[in-house]
């Protein structure tokens, strides 16, 4: 059953939480980085991305790097910027996109129920990626980027965040991009223990995102064991910062696909392949595929409504899923990306960025674009179940958990 136990977490001081959060570290590159973090000195990106600290041609991955992470960070703590809670507590942390709440329980869980499987997991994760999250969080003894996880709904735990909720919140601020962001402390023990018990009888949590940073801190949870070899199992590096959501409240958008080329075919020639495995229908103007199994595909300046043909559908987890039959049906055999993990022909938007930006890039460096039915959050679920991974790209998830609004410290 999962492991989810408060923690001492280390947040911002009242009247700070809006100018520290700052959307996840891996959402900017180098130069937006530098131009972002420079916006504010407080903001915690900062703290997430060290090398802004430095001459934009150091190295970023140096050691003074890391160290920087940390100064900055006790630095924070000290003049009083964070502070650190005296006992342990929960916190329900609140996202409203566009009147959409979705709101999720701020714990840690258990390296242990990762290892063992009972967080579940849909996508690989590659060492490279990790290292650096993993010099982060060993550096700095915190972790500092919430892993999103979900779980099946739960009434007990719905009747503590309702009810917890009628109170005053803690922090409550609207960031630039128009997300609201609220925040509760669960102290009361009889709430805790309320908590504790339901996901006592909860056996499977899911990663929706944030694999790498999972991983990471899995990783250096385990290097300290082997460093304590006298560990008792209940020191902080066993558990890692999480947001947990009920599976009811969240919405993955589609994440949309682009391509270079026409792998050499003409208009005519692309339309008549497609149509061996595809119904193709014209639109007439811009819009978004309305149920499973559709997609619509923008192409010499015209939209086409595509329904994948019955001969061609999928009851398995995995190649059901729509970003899959297309890969399997189109993509590759067609258009010739056998590997779309590594081919730079094709490239993958975010549904946040709408149709327009789909068009733009057919008007520029694309030939073809698809805009894809949403991956729900029950196919996610039956994927994992499965022990299958997903294609790579196949969720995006909105809104983005801002960082630095939790921490945990991981110093022993």
């Amino acid at each position: 059953m999962a492991d989810i136990k408060p923690f001492q977490c280390i947040h911002p001081a009242e009247g700070y939480a809006a100018r520290v959060a700052a959307l996840p570290y891996d959402v900017y590159n180098r130069r937006e980085a530098y131009e972002e973090a420079a916006k504010d000195r407080l903001s915690f990106l900062n703290i997430d991305r060290p090398e802004t600290q430095f001459e934009e041609n150091a190295d970023m991955y140096a050691p003074e790097v890391y160290q920087k992470a940390r100064e900055l960070l006790q630095e924070r703590i000290r003049d009083g910027v964070f502070v650190q809670d005296e006992q342990r507590t929960y916190y329900l942390y609140e996202l409203t996109m566009d009147g959409r709440s979705q709101t999720g329980l701020v714990a840690c869980a258990s390296i242990d129920d990762y290892v063992n499987n009972i967080i579940k997991k849909h996508e690989n994760t590659r060492a490279e990626k990790e290292a650096d999250r993993i010099r982060h969080v060993d550096v700095c003894s915190a972790q500092t980027g919430p892993i999103f996880l979900a779980y099946r709904r739960d009434e007990q735990i719905q009747a503590v965040t309702a009810r917890i909720k009628q109170e005053r919140p803690v922090f409550a601020f609207t960031s630039k991009d128009g997300i609201t962001h609220r925040g509760w402390c669960i102290s009361d023990a009889a709430d805790i223990d309320a908590i504790q018990q339901a996901f006592d009888g909860i056996s499977r949590i899911y990663i929706a995102d944030g694999h790498h940073r999972a991983a990471s801190a899995v990783r250096v949870g385990l290097k300290r064991r082997e460093q304590h070899p006298d560990y008792n199992g209940n020191e902080e590096f066993n558990y890692f910062l999480s947001i947990l959501f009920p599976d009811d409240e969240l919405m993955i958008m589609d994440y949309n696909r682009v391509v270079k080329d026409l792998n050499g075919l003409t208009k005519e020639e692309f339309l008549a392949k497609a149509e061996e495995r595809f119904s193709i229908d014209k639109c007439g103007d811009a819009r978004k595929p309305e149920k499973k199994g559709c997609m619509t595909m923008y192409l010499g300046d015209e939209w086409y409504h595509l329904t994948v043909r019955e001969e061609y559908r999928s009851a398995d987890p995995v190649e059901g899923l729509d970003v899959s039959i297309l890969q399997k049906e189109l993509l590759g055999p067609v258009l010739g990306i056998s590997d779309p993990k590594k081919d730079a022909r094709i490239d993958f938007i975010g549904g946040i960025r709408g149709l327009s930006e789909l068009e733009r890039r057919v008007h520029t460096d694309c030939a073809v674009a698809f805009a894809m039915y949403p991956t729900s959050i029950a196919e996610l679920f039956a994927v994992a179940d499965a022990g299958r991974l997903m294609p790579p790209k196949s969720t995006w998830f909105e809104p983005k958990l801002r960082s630095g609004l939790f921490i945990h410290g991981i110093e022993e």
